[in-house]
């Protein structure tokens, strides 16, 4: 819970509704604890402006040195050398020419990285390698969890003053708790995540708020907030309720006896609740599966070419071009801002590395490409912004065909409101651990990079850009600071680098 909601109204207002619904979860599925919305105050789209974050989780732990690559000749080398086994070269060997390289896929920033650094994306990524360099993407450098900016000497220094003054963020390499700290700022067992604190403040805006949180990819604390609620859809449209849409017992008047207790009004507080919670559920099932038909060119149209040479076998592709599908309906659905969560597996690479990345890598291109391309034929590529998130980076250094839990990654933004063609944040320096060297400063053993961006600063950017307010009003905590609470300890210089709460990377709102 964060400090500054413990009295708020739309707090207060969700608890009492949660001891109202307690005994709902064991009664019905997942899919109809729906949760009452409203009693959230906040931003709208005051030009009536439509505009979405989809959020791309990437669970395993995103092996950063083999997606965005250094390129430089010093760097590369050094690169390789730590690598051994597992390092891309930068052109196809003499004696293997048909060996993937770093060649087609360079990146070339508007402005240079310092000291002659290059990097270039994964060989399986050209497409998105195309999107940085026409400036539809940018890429956030080593970003991670942070309580407060801190020092490698600050990390190593276990003395209880040291950690009170420069606290790590709790559980680190733990796949589940930083899985939960990307997404809520706390550690597994968290119910709040940015994504659904930036819906709250979202309701207002939608006509029907249920369609303001969205995942296509099951349960999220990403998606949950005080108010929002994430609902879920698959990869096919809203899941329905069987006894209210099929035959029960092959009877369709058993079907109609359960529709109709399903839905009539009670006198019993909690029976009235349980079935207003159910109805609403069947009539979002039918408003979804209305808008998106599958016989209208909202799922069939040329609108969605690109995703079709792209999405047999591919997971992520299906649930992106399902949110294509509901941005497409967002008029029919009530919607000016939204929030999606989708995520592909298959990241904890400890071995088989070259292949596995390869194969992620080429998940990832052709189904985020394709959804960049389907917002432009839809109109919409300058107000919906995809961005990736993984539980952690990964080790520099090789365990044999892998690498090991990390800490700091780089993430990329794609959209046609993201300042593209630009690093932000501090590029690290490819490291051999040395740790007498001032080289490794970023660097926190087997080339665990501690992050110069925090959590808070990548999600700040991104809610700024939606419309949460990062100003103070009448001295109260500003919007942006009451959903992320450790951004408060950014917007310093400190270990000699600059720390902004807004990395940049995103246009004015």
């Amino acid at each position: 819970m964060h400090a500054s909601d413990i009295d708020s109204p739309s707090r207060r207002a969700f608890l009492q509704r949660s001891a109202q619904l307690a005994f709902t979860g064991a009664a019905l599925p997942t899919v109809l604890n729906l949760a009452a919305m409203g009693d959230a105050a906040a931003f709208s789209a005051p030009d009536g402006s439509y505009k979405a974050l989809v959020c791309i989780f990437l669970y395993g732990g995103s092996d950063y040195a083999n997606t965005v690559v250094t390129y430089d000749d010093a760097s590369h080398a050094t690169y390789s050398t730590i690598r051994t086994s597992i390092a891309i070269p930068k052109t196809p060997p003499v004696d293997a020419p048909s060996t993937p390289s770093l060649a087609n896929t360079v990146l070339a920033p508007i402005t240079p990285l310092s000291n002659g650094r290059q990097y270039a994306f994964h060989p399986s990524m050209p497409d998105l390698a195309n999107l940085f360099n026409t400036g539809k993407a940018a890429v956030q450098l080593n970003v991670g969890p942070l309580v407060v900016p801190i020092s490698k000497a600050q990390y190593n220094n276990n003395s209880a003053a040291n950690r009170a003054l420069y606290p790590l963020p709790p559980k680190l390499f733990s796949h589940n708790d930083q899985q939960s700290l990307w997404q809520s700022t706390y550690p597994e067992g968290s119910t709040i995540g940015w994504g659904g604190d930036i819906g709250d403040l979202a309701l207002s805006s939608n006509s029907n708020s249920l369609f303001t949180c969205i995942s296509i990819t099951g349960n999220s604390v990403f998606l949950s907030g005080d108010s929002a609620l994430s609902y879920q859809v698959s990869t096919g449209g809203a899941v329905k309720i069987n006894a209210a849409n099929n035959n029960v017992y092959n009877s369709a008047n058993v079907k109609t006896v359960i529709g109709n207790l399903l839905k009539e009004s009670r006198s019993h507080i909690l029976e009235n609740e349980y079935n207003r919670v159910t109805k609403r559920a069947i009539d979002a099932e039918v408003a979804i599966t209305s808008a998106i038909g599958s016989g209208t060119p909202l799922g069939t149209g040329t609108e969605f070419a690109p995703f079709v040479p792209v999405l047999s076998g591919n997971n992520l592709a299906s649930q992106l071009k399902m949110v294509a599908r509901l941005i497409a309906a967002r008029s029919s659905l009530g919607a000016k801002r939204q929030v999606f969560f989708v995520s592909a597996g298959n990241y904890d690479l400890h071995d088989n590395l070259l292949a596995g990345q390869a194969q992620n890598m080429t998940v990832l291109n052709n189904a985020l490409n394709a959804f960049y391309q389907t917002t432009v034929n839809l109109g919409v590529a300058d107000k919906v912004t995809s961005f990736t998130a993984s539980d952690f980076g990964r080790t520099l250094t090789s365990n044999g065909d892998g690498s090991d839990h990390g800490w700091g990654s780089h993430h990329l933004v794609v959209g046609g409101a993201v300042n593209g063609k630009e690093f932000y944040g501090v590029a690290p320096p490819v490291s051999n651990t040395d740790t007498t060297s001032p080289n490794d400063q970023w660097h926190v053993g087997q080339g665990r990079l501690l992050p110069t961006t925090s959590v808070d600063q990548y999600a700040g950017t991104l809610a700024t850009w939606f419309g949460v307010n990062p100003n103070s009003v009448n001295g109260a905590v500003s919007e942006l600071d009451s959903i992320l609470p450790n951004l408060k300890n950014f917007g310093v210089t400190a270990n000699g680098i600059n720390y902004p709460k807004n990395m940049g990377f995103m246009q004015a709102p």
